[in-house]
């Protein structure tokens, strides 16, 4: 009987531990689901990047910060002091324009190595680069967090994303190609046109390139400053 009472209280304490065991492991679960199918969504517009007109880069930033924290990407010291902020001098950043931060430039090794940061559907103007007293790059993007629409020479592709009304007319390319995480493409030819538009949860690409001259930028919008 003394054996039956031990052995009882035995499996007793066994089951105990292991459903206390299995509750943190359905939350778990719970919450990775929840976090696998959650998306980023567009919270900023032109309202909020234009301050009487003028371009509020701190507010550009904030927006980026707030994508950067959805996605798990620390806002390191190095962003702080060289991530930048362009709108090209267009006024419609929340369409058009770009985040970015260049890790490494080197001229002497012809090398490059550069983070894209786009908001939702925001676009990168259309542009190619052409040689100067270095050679023309040559470039590859990898996507890392949401996805994009690489635009370049070829086949019109069909239904392509409709491009910001502020860009309509103002770009020569239309052969289309989405890109989700992991995804990787290369310029299809050098010097050629091409530019790249984020999905409706935004983008981060990383970009491998030879060294990158702005003196070699050509954008097909003549109104460009950058």
């Amino acid at each position: 009987m003394k054996t039956k009472l031990i052995l009882t209280a035995v499996l007793t304490v066994m089951f105990g531990i292991a459903a206390i065991a299995a509750t943190p492991a359905k939350k778990t679960n719970a919450k990775t689901k929840m976090t696998a199918t959650a998306t980023y969504k567009k919270k900023y517009t032109n309202a909020d990047f234009y301050t009487n007109g003028k371009f509020n880069q701190e507010v550009a930033m904030k927006a980026y910060k707030d994508m950067f924290a959805f996605y798990g990407v620390e806002f390191t010291e190095l962003m702080a002091k060289n991530m930048w902020v362009s709108d090209f001098g267009l006024g419609d950043f929340e369409n058009v324009g770009m985040g970015g931060i260049f890790w490494i430039n080197d001229a002497e090794h012809n090398y490059f190595g550069h983070e894209i940061y786009l908001l939702p559907n925001q676009m990168i103007v259309e542009h190619a680069h052409v040689p100067t007293k270095y050679k023309a790059k040559f470039e590859s993007w990898l996507v890392r967090n949401g996805s994009c629409f690489n635009f370049g020479i070829g086949e019109t592709t069909a239904n392509n994303p409709a491009i910001p009304a502020s860009q309509k007319g103002l770009t020569t390319v239309s052969h289309c190609e989405k890109m989700e995480v992991g995804d990787i493409r290369t310029l299809a030819k050098i010097e050629s046109k091409h530019f790249l538009m984020a999905g409706s949860a935004g983008v981060i690409v990383t970009e491998f390139g030879c060294y990158h001259d702005n003196d070699g930028l050509r954008f097909t919008n003549p109104g460009v400053k950058f």
